[in-house]
This record gives structure tokens, sequence and C-alpha cells, in this order.
């Protein structure tokens, strides 16, 4: 088998689309969570300052889930195509909220009738909302194990199946972390009484966060033992539970400091955390099947050729500078606290 730096390439294209999901997670979780405090903003001032603080990179943080879809599709196609089929319903679901979102955005500034406007707030903040809940949602049923048959093909009901006592908790899970992720960021970019008004949001956030996260893990340790018994197989791995606890536990600390900006690092850092202890909960596999384990679809048998992953690497390595390059420049021309003028949302 054909290594690179001592890694086979069917797991260096699984760190790859692990990375651009977490990467999607951070980027887009924080605007979910922006959008989701939307209706708890009183004032028609404080809803278009934060409205305008996503306003110029949320489509660009869409852009990393577009990668991470073809990503999985380039690299592993038949975990691709499972996935969809099992999860045919919240991804069309999360399809409608993803373009009313956007919708609302850019519909909402075009006229100045309060029904017009309050009628794409709602849009918008619940569609924030259950973008953040449905990412948990599938998250919960790849930990959880999905229906996979011996062809890899779902058996299970396409409609109502994804929902279980799991994923609704992993669901209110990423909701609660996006909803304090975005209300860090906000806090860097706004300032007076809604500056003061995101600060207490933020810590309810916080707190439910803790609460929820606590509620998971010990479903996860009850129901779920797959993957707890994955980390007691390597002892070098428990580091990485330590980690997710540090890195949550800094969080109201640094936001009682006011180091909103490093308090918003270590959010990101918890996502990164979190979703690598997942990763590495179900490595080698990708899907897991709750029929049996030799149903499971893992990176080998869903892996593209060979030749395919070498060719797809060097693009990763060309492309991965650019993409960040790219971010950096546009958080960077974007940064400081938001002002309106007549070109704002």
């Amino acid at each position: 088998m054909e290594t690179l730096f001592g890694l086979d390439y069917q797991t260096w294209w699984f760190l790859v689309v692990g990375g651009v999901f977490s990467g999607y997670a951070i980027l887009d979780g924080f605007d979910f969570g922006a959008g989701a405090w939307h209706l708890f903003l009183r004032k028609e001032k404080s809803r278009r300052i934060a409205m305008n603080a996503v306003g110029p990179v949320w489509d660009g943080n869409e852009v990393w889930l577009v990668i991470g879809g073809g990503a999985l599709f380039a690299g592993f196609p038949v975990a691709y195509a499972s996935l969809l089929s099992a999860m045919y319903t919240p991804f069309m679901l999360f399809l409608f909220f993803i373009i009313f979102r956007a919708v609302s955005i850019e519909f909402r500034g075009k006229e100045e009738m309060k029904w017009w406007r309050k009628l794409w707030d709602v849009v918008y903040s619940f569609s924030s909302i259950m973008l953040g809940f449905l990412l948990g949602v599938v998250l919960g049923n790849v930990l959880m194990g999905i229906s996979i048959d011996a062809n890899h093909n779902y058996t299970g009901d396409a409609l109502l199946s994804f929902l279980n006592p799991y994923s609704i908790l992993m669901g209110l899970t990423s909701l609660s972390l996006f909803m304090s992720h975005g209300a860090i960021y906000l806090l860097l970019k706004t300032e007076g009484k809604l500056y003061e008004r995101l600060a207490v949001l933020q810590k309810y956030a916080m707190g439910a966060f803790i609460t929820v996260f606590a509620l998971t893990s010990v479903y996860t340790l009850m129901y779920a033992p797959h993957l707890s018994d994955k980390l007691m197989t390597m002892p070098a791995s428990l580091i990485l539970p330590v980690l997710v606890v540090l890195s949550i536990a800094n969080i109201p600390r640094l936001t009682h400091k006011k180091k909103y900006l490093q308090a918003f690092l270590f959010s990101s850092l918890c996502i990164s955390f979190m979703l690598l202890l997942c990763a590495l909960e179900v490595y080698p596999n990708l899907l897991i099947s709750s029929i049996s384990p030799e149903n499971n679809i893992d990176i080998y048998n869903a892996a593209s050729s060979l030749k395919s992953l070498k060719i797809m690497m060097i693009i990763v390595a060309i492309g991965t500078p650019l993409v960040l390059g790219y971010t950096f420049f546009v958080y960077k021309t974007f940064s400081g606290k938001v002002k309106i003028d007549e070109t704002s949302y």
C-alpha cells in the first residue's frame, strides 16, 4: 500500500474531508449562530448591524460546504451516495433553509414596509436555527449508525428515522454551540447597548451548550459504547476529550474578561476538537451500519482509485493556500466594528 509521509492516501483524504468540514463548521457556524439571535434583537438598527456583521462573509463561508461535499464525492463516492440516500430528508431540509436564509438576507432591505422586514427577519432567524440544528442531527446519525445493508444501500425509513434521541441531543448541542460562537463574533463587531445585550445572550447560550453537551456525553457513554470503546483502546487519544473540556472552560473565562477575540479562537478550537474526536471515534469507518459491523463503509471500500486520490492530493496542495489566503484577506478587509451606511443591508 502506497503512503505519503507514513499515511496511506485514503487516510490523507479522510483528513482532508474532515478538515474542510471543520472549517465549514467554524465559519458558517458563527453566522448561523448570529442569525439565530436575530429575533432576540428588538431594535431595527440592532438587527441591521447584526446582519451586516455577517453580510460580507456569509456567502464565502458557504463555499466551504461546496468544497466539503465535492471532496467527499471525489474521494469516497460510495459513502457520499449512501449518506445522501440515508439522510435525504435532513439534507433536503438543509438545502431548503440555506436557500431561504440567503434570500432573506438579500430581500430584507429591499422594501421599507415593517411587515416586509418582519417577515424576512423571521425567515432569516428560523432558517439559521434549523441549519445549526440539522448539522448536529446528521452528525448524530453518522456517529450512532445508519441502517446500511451488505450492498451499502440504506434500508431504513427515509422520512423520520433521522430523528432519534441521540441525533436530537447532537442537534441541540451544535445549535447552542453555534449560538455562543455567533454571539462572540457579534461582540467583536458591535458596540454600545447592542454589545451589552449580546454579552448577556452569549452567557445564556454558553450555559445551554454546557448543559446539553454534558447530557450528550453521558448518553454517548451509556448508549453508544462503540464510540467510547475506541478511545479506550488508544490511551493517547484520551488527550482529545481533555482538550475539548479545556477549550470549553476557556470560553466563559475569556468572555468574562472581555477578551472576545481569544474567546472566539477557543470557540473555534472547541468545534475543531469535537469534530476531531468524532472522526477518531469512527475511523477508519465513514458510515457505521446499525445492522451489522460487516456492512460498515470505511475509507478503503468507499475510496476512489489510488490514482484519483494522488491527483486530487496535488490539487489540494495547490488550492489550500489559495483558499486560506482568500479567507484571511476577506476577514482582514472587513475587520472592525460595523457601521451602518447607505450600502448596508
